[in-house]
C-alpha cells in the first residue's frame, strides 16, 4: 500500500510515517521543505513541490500511483493572508482533483477546530456552526466545503478536526513555553487559568488518521473531532508540567484584557510571534466532543493533556543542543520570542 502525505516534511508528516512504520506502507512525502529521510522509515520517498502547482502534483501522482493520501499541507496563521488562501483553498482543490484523476481510493483531510471560531458553548460537536476567525479559520472552512463537493464526485474523504496537537519534535509556540519552564520562570497564563483548554497528543491524532485510512468506506466518509479525553484546567495541566520540571517554575494568573491588549500591540508591531487565535482564546474554555469518532471508528486516545505536555517537554530537553539557533514559522523549529524574551527576563529576575 502506498500513502502520499502532503506536508510530509512537517511535524505531523514525520509522525504519520514513523508511527505507521509497522503497517506495510510505502510513504511518499510531498512538500516544499526538503525532508531529512534518515528520520523516516526505510524506503520513504521525498518529492519536492508546491500543492498550488497542479502540473507538479499530477506528475508526482502519476509517477507513484498512491492508494491513499493524507492532505496535511497548510499555510499557518503566521503566513501572509494571500498565501494562506492560495495554499489552504486552491492547494486543497488541486490535491482533491489529483486524487480523482489518479484513481486514489480515499483521502484524509487534516482540518482544524478553528472552524468553530470562538464559540460560547462547550463541548463542540461536528454539527455545530462553523465560524472562521481570520484567514486561517476561514480557509479551513472553505477547504472542508471543497471536500464535501469532491465526495459527490466519488472520492472518500475523511475530514479530521484536531485540537492543537503536540508531542515529540513539536516546537513552534510550545518551544517558548518549554524554554520558560526550563528556566524556572513564573509562567503567565492569560486570565486566571481556570478555563479548560483541550490539547491532543500527536500519536493519538495519527491513530485517528489510520482509522480514516483503514476503516470501512461508509463510516470514514465523514467529519470527526479529535482531542484529548483527559484534560483539566490550564492551571492544572501547565502546573503538572511545572511540577515535572521541579525547578521552581509555576503558573501565574494575569488580568486577561491587559495581557491581550499588550499582545495585540506587540503582534501589530511584529514584536511577538503570538497571533490573535493563540492569545484571543487562551482564557476561554475550548474543547470538543470526541464521541462520534469513538463510537463510529473505535478511536481511543492514550494521552492526557498533561502527558502530552510532559512528553513534548522531555523531547525538547533531550534535543535542545541540536535545535539551538534554528528559527522559523513551522511547528518543527523554534519561533523567535521577540518582546516575550524581555518579559521572560523580568519574570526570572523579580
Amino acid at each position: 500500500m502506498k500513502l502520499l502525505i502532503t506536508g510530509g516534511s512537517g511535524f505531523l508528516g514525520y509522525h504519520i510515517a514513523n508511527d505507521l512504520r509497522d503497517k506495510e506502507i510505502e510513504f511518499v512525502l510531498f512538500d516544499l521543505v526538503p525532508a531529512e529521510l534518515a528520520e523516516y522509515p526505510d524506503g520513504t520517498i521525498y518529492e519536492q513541490g508546491d500543492i498550488r502547482d497542479e502540473d507538479r502534483l499530477a506528475e508526482v501522482f502519476a509517477a507513484h500511483k498512491p492508494d491513499m493520501v493524507v492532505h496535511g499541507a497548510a499555510a499557518l496563521p503566521l503566513w501572509k493572508r494571500e498565501d494562506i488562501y492560495t495554499v489552504n483553498v486552491d492547494g486543497t482543490r488541486n490535491v482533491l482533483q489529483a486524487c480523482v484523476d489518479a484513481g486514489v481510493q480515499r483521502m484524509v483531510q487534516i482540518s482544524s477546530t478553528a472552524v468553530y471560531g470562538v464559540p460560547d458553548k462547550h463541548p463542540l460537536y461536528e454539527t455545530d456552526p462553523m465560524v472562521g476567525v481570520g484567514p486561517y479559520g476561514e480557509t479551513k472552512i472553505a477547504a472542508e466545503e471543497l471536500c464535501a463537493g469532491w465526495r459527490h464526485k466519488g472520492l472518500v474523504v475523511c475530514v479530521i478536526r484536531p485540537k492543537t496537537f503536540i508531542g515529540t519534535a513539536r516546537l513552534g509556540v510550545f518551544q517558548i513555553l518549554y524554554d520558560w519552564v526550563e528556566s524556572g520562570c513564573r509562567i503567565p497564563v492569560i486570565g486566571p487559568g481556570t478555563n479548560r483548554y483541550q490539547l491532543l497528543e500527536v500519536c493519538d491524532l495519527v491513530q485517528a488518521i489510520w482509522l480514516g485510512l483503514s476503516g470501512p468506506l461508509d463510516k470514514v466518509n465523514d467529519t470527526f473531532n479529535v482531542g484529548a479525553k483527559d484534560f483539566r484546567t490550564v492551571n492544572e495541566d501547565v502546573g503538572a508540567l511545572c511540577d515535572y520540571a521541579g525547578n521552581g517554575a509555576r503558573v501565574m494568573g494575569t488580568w486577561a484584557p491587559g495581557v491581550k491588549l499588550f499582545l495585540r500591540v506587540a503582534e501589530v508591531l511584529r514584536l511577538s510571534p503570538l497571533y490573535k487565535w493563540v492569545y484571543g482564546t487562551a482564557d476561554t474554555d475550548s474543547f470538543v466532543s470526541t464521541e462520534k469518532i469513538e463510537s463510529q471508528l473505535g478511536w481511543n486516545p492514550k494521552y492526557s493533556n498533561a502527558d502530552a505536555l510532559i512528553r513534548s517537554y522531555q523531547w525538547y530537553l533531550e534535543h535542545k543542543a541540536e535545535i539551538a539557533g534554528a528559527t522559523g514559522i513551522t511547528h518543527r523549529v523554534a519561533w523567535r520570542q521577540g518582546i516575550l524574551g524581555v518579559v521572560k527576563w523580568l519574570l526570572r529576575k523579580h
